[in-house]
């Protein structure tokens, strides 16, 4: 297969609308796949998704709407997959067709719950999809900014280099520039982490810390961040590159971060329950800490961020015993 070939966006929130309002603009026609067959006829009605990103405005004669997974694979010859990561392992169950000769982008930022496994190692592992047929887009690039073309960055990875090189033109225009490397594991380890350390950031933003803390927490979260890493996948990375600490940054400090804005709720003193129920858009990082936890039980790295969050949100222990701990840790 010559790539991209036919390409698919797979999920219909609102990093999906993102992602297919860039693949338009630099193809003439996609495949999109939504689990609701009333999301689509609203969406070919009005020209725009009806629940996310509504002020973007596509010309549908551009696309292929389908409601069956199965459907849109088989009509595609990459996919890339845009699915919250806690419901990627329902939809990957109804695939009844073969994977192993796609092409898959996974834009999802976080863990196969229940497996603890990242996505492409889920993919490699059930489906058979061979490692270089396998790249992650990632990096600093929310999807509000993207429908307003505001100047912005990602990195695709992928183990063979010249696929991702390939892939880049597929997300590069006016508004978004882009860079390509082979640290896939830890790219994908990165972007679980910086939701949880988001929410971090939005609990102590909710119990009234300011900028001078939340720019010492953010430096101890980026080295936390480095020396899992540098754990689970060692490799030569400059912790610094936007894949990483830019990402860190614009989640933990952004207005559009819904996980700093659920870790915001936590602070203020809503249960998590409450907060969840309030929020109109899924916290990833809320599962990303749990699973995350676990993986660490085998590294046993020196995670005090990851464990504070975790004993907030899964312990249900006071965020303002826990919080004022984690202070003491820091440098």
């Amino acid at each position: 297969m010559e790539l991209p070939g036919r390409i698919a966006i797979m999920g219909g929130g609102s990093w999906a609308t993102a992602l297919a309002k860039i693949v338009l603009s630099t193809h003439s026609q996609i495949n999109w796949y939504m689990r609701r067959p009333d999301q689509i006829e609203e969406f070919q009605r009005l020209g725009h998704n009806p629940a996310y990103l509504t002020a973007v405005k596509f010309d549908t004669e551009r696309i292929s709407f389908y409601s069956n997974i199965n459907d849109a694979i088989k009509a595609s010859d990459t996919l890339i997959l845009a699915i919250p990561s806690p419901f990627v392992k329902q939809h990957l169950k109804k695939v009844r067709t073969s994977l192993s000769k796609k092409f898959i982008i996974s834009a999802i930022k976080g863990i196969v719950p229940d497996e603890n496994m990242l996505v492409t190692d889920y993919l490699i592992d059930y489906y058979k999809v061979p490692v270089d047929s396998i790249a992650i887009v990632s990096g600093p690039c929310h999807a509000e900014e993207i429908a307003l073309e505001r100047l912005s960055y990602l990195t695709l990875a992928c183990s063979d280099l010249e696929n991702a090189r390939i892939m880049s033109s597929t997300f590069k225009n006016s508004y978004l520039m882009n860079s390509c490397c082979n640290d896939v594991i830890g790219i994908e380890y990165a972007s679980v982490l910086k939701n949880v350390y988001a929410i971090a950031a939005g609990i102590c933003h909710g119990m009234k810390y300011g900028d001078n803390f939340q720019a010492v927490f953010l430096s101890n979260a980026l080295d936390e961040m480095r020396r899992f890493l540098n754990a689970v996948h060692p490799l030569q990375r400059d912790i610094t590159d936007s894949v990483y600490m830019g990402d860190l940054l614009v989640t933990a400090y952004s207005r559009y971060s819904r996980n700093r804005t659920f870790g915001t709720m936590i602070g203020k003193g809503y249960s998590v329950k409450t907060a969840q129920l309030e929020m109109e858009m899924i916290a990833e990082g809320y599962f990303g800490t749990k699973c995350v936890h676990e993986i660490n039980e085998k590294y046993n790295v020196e995670m005090p961020i990851l464990d504070a969050v975790y004993n907030i949100l899964y312990a249900r222990k006071s965020p303002l015993t826990i919080i004022r701990k984690l202070t003491e840790t820091f440098k």
